[in-house]
């Protein structure tokens, strides 16, 4: 398999994911309805697996491998290769933000998914941010 192009490519598809979900929580000032409470988390999610998938194709690209690839493993080899150091990326936000997506799948309290959204929002998508800078540079100068 050619990680070069795999990671590109699944970056390719973290991004977009990453804009809907930046531009849905810009997009508003005032409180959300549920249905756009629920297409946050959904969002979030996706950008989440997106983003855990994309650093494994990035770190095995960068020649290492990855015997059991979770989104735990994953976050440990990043930390153990010091990626999250250079991108300046909290680790344990990443280790917060998978135990908050397993969460989010039981959560059908407006009141909670309130509550998870200000985390997506003041904690959770700053992180995300930083990747994708991280990755976006990485694959300028890889270019």
């Amino acid at each position: 398999m050619d990680y070069d192009i795999r990671w590109k490519q699944r970056f390719q598809n973290f991004s977009r994911a990453f804009e809907l979900l930046r531009t849905a929580l810009e997009s508003k000032q005032c409180e959300f309805s549920e249905l756009e409470q629920a297409g946050i988390i959904q969002w979030f999610e996706i950008a989440f697996e997106l983003a855990w998938k994309t650093l494994k194709d990035y770190l095995e690209f960068g020649g290492v491998k990855i015997a059991e690839a979770t989104p735990r493993q994953v976050i440990k080899e990043c930390a153990a290769s010091n990626i999250f150091e250079t991108a300046e990326i909290d680790g344990q936000v990443f280790l917060d933000m998978l135990e908050a997506r397993n969460l989010m799948s039981h959560i059908y309290d407006s009141e909670k998914a309130k509550a998870i959204i200000g985390e997506i929002k003041e904690k959770y998508l700053p992180e995300l941010k930083k990747q994708y800078l991280f990755l976006l540079k990485a694959g300028e100068e890889d270019a």
